[in-house]
């Protein structure tokens, strides 16, 4: 290692004294981990960061998604030395507006500034101009998981608990910060070039500590009985979610489908799954104790919490500290030619990013 700016050494002066070698700390334990991390989240949160880029300092190439308030676009980063890309998510005001979610994007950008965990979206930089809301993220070139399950028809069963084992991870995380998330599904878990997953889209996440919240928010299929209930729920319904999508994954398609939301609807309140013959013993029993109505018995929300789902048989031959660690070999690997490839994204059609000469709701947004 080159210092630069040290004094130089005299002549004739006696060697220098070795610093003395550090002994190899054995790795800490997931609870030590998340000590650190509340605080680090704690004094994050306090912070209110303001327009840290602007939409001139990014080029535009492609979408890669798009959704009820905006799209997802793939962006290069005019101002770095080096090509560095992005990906950057525009929320159009007037529809975040008329869709009631002005609550929901200002704890996104306070969710995704706060949190730090291996396999959650990285923030990078957040802005607006008088149209819009920015979020610039790490772009994840593997692409998303309902993408590459569409094609794919289903998960083996040993590459669903690899993903699996990450999201039970990261809600171990974020509900120790407090933090209910709320929207998983194939779609918000994209695929890195190493084969592991990242979490995206924190539109519905959530901080209530020891609380409770009664919101009806989510995708429909996901949707736990107590948020249809419309009674105070907490981070059960997380878990549930976690059921949801370990059958979609080694099934591909989840328990209660249908066109007509209010058909899923009663079909979760009816709670009735029907297991596939390809389902062995273990995988039904961690799906059924994940899918339980009463949430007070449901896996993850008893007295143990995540250590039960952890220590359930079917995550039996995970080893959580090298998967935490990033050390386990991933069963998929995305084929990726180049930091610039997106060829693991859908096509769209491409629009121009809407302008306004002058700013629209400007109070609603002053906190972004």
């Amino acid at each position: 290692m080159v210092v630069k700016g040290g004094k130089a050494a005299k002549k004739g002066a006696p060697p220098a004294k070795k610093a003395p070698q550090a002994k190899a700390k054995a790795p800490p334990s997931m609870k030590d981990f998340l000590l650190k991390a509340k605080k680090a989240f704690d004094f994050k949160w306090k912070e209110n960061r303001r327009n840290t880029a602007k939409l001139s300092d990014f080029e535009i190439i492609r979408t890669l998604g798009t959704g009820q308030f905006g799209r997802v676009l793939f962006v290069r980063h005019l101002r770095s030395k080096v090509k560095q890309f992005y990906a950057m998510k525009i929320l159009e005001r007037q529809k975040v507006v008329s869709m009631m979610q002005t609550e929901h994007v200002i704890y996104e950008k306070k969710v995704l500034q706060s949190i730090d965990f291996p396999f959650l979206v990285n923030y990078r930089y957040h802005f607006k101009d008088n149209a819009a809301l920015y979020f610039v993220l790490e772009f994840i070139p593997g692409g998303e998981m309902f993408t590459n399950l569409q094609k794919v028809g289903k998960y083996p069963e040993p590459q669903s608990r690899f993903y699996a084992a990450q999201v039970v991870l990261s809600f171990e995380y974020l509900h120790f910060l407090g933090i209910v998330y709320r929207d998983l599904k194939p779609e918000n878990l994209l695929i890195d070039g190493a084969g592991y997953l990242k979490i995206t889209d924190f539109g519905f996440a959530k901080r209530i500590d020891d609380k409770q919240t009664m919101t009806m928010c989510g995708t429909p299929e996901y949707l736990a009985p107590e948020v249809i209930k419309n009674v105070g729920y907490s981070y059960s319904v997380d878990w549930w979610a976690l059921g949801i999508l370990i059958y979609e994954m080694c099934n591909g398609k989840p328990p209660f489908a249908s066109e007509e939301p209010m058909k899923i609807f009663e079909k979760i309140m009816n709670a009735r799954v029907k297991y596939p013959n390809t389902f062995n013993p273990i995988l039904k029993d961690v799906c059924k104790n994940l899918l339980i109505p009463d949430f007070t018995k449901r896996l993850g929300t008893t007295k143990d919490g995540t250590n039960a789902v952890k220590m359930h048989e079917w995550f039996k031959s995970v080893d959580w500290m090298k998967l935490f660690d990033r050390k386990l070999p991933a069963p998929y690997i995305p084929e990726i030619k180049s930091i610039e490839d997106t060829s693991n994204f859908e096509e769209y059609d491409e629009q121009p990013i809407l302008e306004l000469p002058e700013e629209v709701y400007s109070e609603e947004f002053k906190d972004f």
